[in-house]
């Protein structure tokens, strides 16, 4: 799993984590410290990783299980005690990974916590086993972040002691634990902050403040986020909303994205071949990029195949008919998010490495109609790190 070393706190979660892009660090300079802040030197850490279960003593007690894994034979149990289409109703929402794994071996336990990697993580810096935030919790386990409690029907299940503890994003959980803090350094007064997901990060990272705004993740898959005065859920679609304050981060996340582009095509053909596309105009291919079979959003659907044929002689076509599949995709998803109830997307900004690719990005603002660019802030640790920032201001207040 995930084990400590001597080789530097860095090296230690950076070699650890078993998604990219996963944790974010923040450390002012008590030196030159951003404007108007009146912090030293501090660490703030937001995460986000698959799931696991671990012991009291923070022991694995299975394999971990990633984001994106599906469980479909747990799905019977979770659809017969969740409300019709909630989120938990997909093969790879961590209920159903959770009742996987307490049907094979799970009730034999007499003692065991469900934990996020980054719950997990997180405890290795600050000691207090078993604290999760309500961002993470939401879709994995039907944490009700309006009600800002688990439900009732999820309670009542044999396996509920193993839900971990929920505190708002970016809450301080306590001081850096004293032998970490030492070895590397850091203040007494060090802050570990609770985290949220690396979408919810990006978005944060763009500074999207006003409904109708959207941010959509290209990195190994495609995230979009939009911000709504109106929660919408629908799991028959993939669809989830995530609590921002006192609006609503409508989105969803699918399986097409960068890493379909990272199986055919190295950085720099990529590069060579997008400076040969005009985006102006439409692909004739109609395709739908998937590394594997599997779709989560705007279709749930765990057994679509790829389709990525026919391929054209040029690569450059072929580049292009991906470029504009995935864009179709993502146009989709915006619209279905409308129909559901969310507010009307105006504008959407763009995070992840995809976001670099100026091609891709007006094709994009064709297919979907809308003003696209560059988030100011492309990296997912930078909201992070505004997160935890924000969580120690209002401690201090």
């Amino acid at each position: 799993m995930l084990t400590l070393s001597e080789t530097g706190l860095w090296n230690t979660l950076r070699k650890s984590r078993p998604r990219h892009r996963t944790m974010a660090c923040f450390r002012s300079n008590k030196d030159n410290p951003e404007p108007g802040s009146p912090f030293g030197e501090r660490l703030y850490l937001g995460m986000d990783f698959g799931t696991s279960g671990a012991s009291n003593t923070g022991e694995p007690l299975w394999r971990p299980f990633l984001y994106n894994e599906s469980c479909p034979e747990a799905l019977p149990t979770v659809r017969s005690i969740a409300p019709a289409n909630h989120t938990v109703c997909s093969g790879s929402s961590t209920l159903c990974k959770l009742v996987s794994w307490w049907e094979r071996v799970g009730s034999q336990r007499k003692s065991a916590l469900l934990l996020h990697q980054a719950d997990w993580l997180l405890w290795l810096l600050h000691g207090k086993l078993g604290v999760s935030d309500y961002n993470n919790a939401l879709k994995v386990v039907g944490y009700d972040p309006e009600l800002d409690a688990y439900p009732s029907w999820l309670l009542s299940q044999p396996y509920s002691q193993l839900l971990p503890s929920v505190r708002a994003p970016g809450t301080s959980i306590g001081h850096l634990k004293e032998d970490i803090r030492s070895q590397f350094g850091f203040p007494k007064d060090c802050v570990v902050c609770a985290g949220t997901t690396d979408s919810i990060a990006a978005f944060l990272a763009a500074r999207a403040s006003q409904p109708g705004k959207a941010v959509t993740s290209l990195g190994s898959t495609l995230a979009i986020k939009l911000l709504s005065t109106t929660r919408v859920e629908d799991a028959r679609f993939g669809v989830y909303s995530h609590r921002l304050d006192d609006k609503w981060l409508v989105g969803g996340a699918s399986n097409t994205g960068g890493a379909v582009l990272r199986q055919i095509f190295t950085d720099e053909q990529l590069a060579k071949l997008s400076e040969q596309i005009n985006p102006m105009v439409p692909s004739p291919l109609d395709y739908y990029p998937l590394k594997t079979a599997g779709e989560r959003f705007p279709v749930s659907d765990p057994s679509m195949a790829p389709r990525l044929d026919p391929r054209p002689e040029s690569d450059v076509e072929f580049l292009h008919g991906i470029f504009e599949s995935i864009a179709r995709i993502e146009a989709k998803g915006y619209n279905l998010l409308k129909d559901l109830g969310a507010a009307k997307v105006d504008e959407v900004f763009t995070a992840g490495g995809g976001a670099k690719n100026e091609k891709w990005t007006r094709i994009r603002e064709r297919v979907l109609g809308l003003p696209v660019s560059c988030a100011s802030q492309t990296e997912a640790a930078y909201g992070a790190a505004l997160l935890a920032l924000k969580g120690v201001q209002q401690s201090l207040m």
